[in-house]
């Protein structure tokens, strides 16, 4: 926000013409005149308002009393006329291929679904003019070990942890604890300490203080038998990058200890799922930025963990590619597999069932998106997203000099 209220200034103040490239479909709402871009050609040049316009009629808003908003989602996403479908805020927007009523794109078996017209955004646009009708990358996960385990039964425990560096606490007195089958959020700005939590909790970085308990096991007396049960993603890209794709893939699958069939099966699984057949002979670091991320999310699930841990999975990536990471996700925990991820996306924010804010090493809230964003509602805000109610935690935790207290 303060970046744009300068931006919003050297226009409105000074007459400056301001060139943006952005992947953030949010910020080019923002903009006058927008270029779209794709594959070295460029599809379209207009205003926002211009893109969005003709989809009027196709755009829908979602909801369901009885299903949570991720099933919600995906079941509306596999219905013949829905082009996309994606959480915003509590309901699930909709971008029909063609103007249809609205009853013709309820699910079936949902009885109380309420589906109402929306407004269509530039969002929406881009997605109707860059969706391509291909075969999507469903993502098939066997049910981890202990899925017969009751879900409310915690499978990570977090106590008073803290990390320091010298006289400097990147991680201060956090808490919190993780279910079974939940995808759960650590949600907050870049040097809030959610990296830092999640090096902890994956046993690679030892805690200065506090308890860290992943999958039954204490990770400062069995570290390494936890370690067997997780699969992590880093934020950037950590695999090898003169290795070809396949052979990264079965580098992975050898230090995971797959053998024989299993192990070809396992990379035949991995290059289906995420669409790396074709690539198989490209050295790794040659790929787009969005193949990278499929490539080092199918080289964490190798081993099929009951934990999966994901640092910024989407960071950099298209808003197509992040819609076709959020399906894995949503795929991962439907088979039971826990979901941790961290992320400062606010809209992603929305996906998880629960989550925490952190700032400056402290966890500020946590709790359900809705609950957070209930906290935050008032006459001149009904309707708080997620971003309302992350300013509005950040801050209240402001000190006089506007530092986090």
């Amino acid at each position: 926000r303060e970046l744009w209220a300068i931006i919003d200034r050297l226009v409105e103040q000074q007459g400056v013409s301001v060139l943006l490239s952005t992947a953030y479909l949010d910020e080019a709402q923002r903009c006058d005149d927008v270029i779209v871009l794709h594959e070295g050609r460029l599809l379209r040049q207009d205003s926002p308002r211009g893109f969005s316009a003709p989809l009027r009629g196709r755009t829908w808003l979602a909801s369901s009393a009885t299903l949570g908003k991720r099933a919600l989602q995906s079941r509306l996403s596999r219905i013949p006329g829905v082009l996309d479908a994606v959480i915003s805020n509590e309901e699930v927007r909709i971008v029909s291929r063609r103007a249809h009523a609205p009853d013709t794109l309820a699910p079936d078996h949902v009885d109380d679904i309420r589906i109402v017209p929306a407004e269509p955004i530039f969002e929406d646009a881009f997605v109707a003019l860059l969706k391509r009708e291909e075969t999507e990358h469903r993502l098939s996960y066997a049910a981890p070990r202990g899925a017969e385990v009751q879900r409310e039964d915690p499978i990570i425990v977090v106590e008073k942890v803290q990390r320091r560096f010298g006289d400097f606490y990147a991680v201060r007195g956090v808490s919190f604890s993780v279910r079974r089958g939940e995808v759960f959020g650590l949600l907050g700005a870049n040097g809030a300490g959610k990296s830092t939590t999640f090096r902890m909790l994956c046993g690679l970085l030892p805690a200065t203080a506090g308890r860290l308990n992943v999958a039954g096991h204490d990770l400062r007396r069995a570290s390494a038998r936890a370690r067997s049960r997780l699969g992590y993603m880093a934020q950037r890209f950590s695999l090898y990058v003169d290795l070809t794709v396949a052979e990264n893939l079965e580098f992975f699958a050898r230090a995971y200890g797959l053998r024989g069939e299993r192990q070809r099966d396992r990379i035949a699984w991995a290059q289906n799922a995420f669409g790396l057949g074709e690539y198989a002979d490209r050295r790794s670091g040659d790929l787009p930025t969005g193949f990278k991320q499929r490539l080092a999310m199918a080289a964490a699930l190798m081993h099929e963990p009951d934990i999966l841990f994901l640092d910024e999975p989407t960071s950099g990536v298209d808003p197509l590619e992040r819609r076709e990471f959020w399906q894995h996700i949503n795929a991962l925990a439907e088979a039971g597999v826990t979901v941790l991820v961290t992320t400062h996306f606010m809209d992603e924010a929305d996906y998880c069932d629960r989550l925490v804010v952190m700032a400056d090493g402290d966890v500020l809230a946590d709790g359900t998106p809705a609950q957070l964003k209930a906290r935050f509602r008032s006459t001149a805000l009904p309707a708080p997203t997620m971003e309302d109610a992350f300013i509005g935690l950040v801050e209240g935790n402001a000190g006089p000099s506007g530092a986090a207290a």
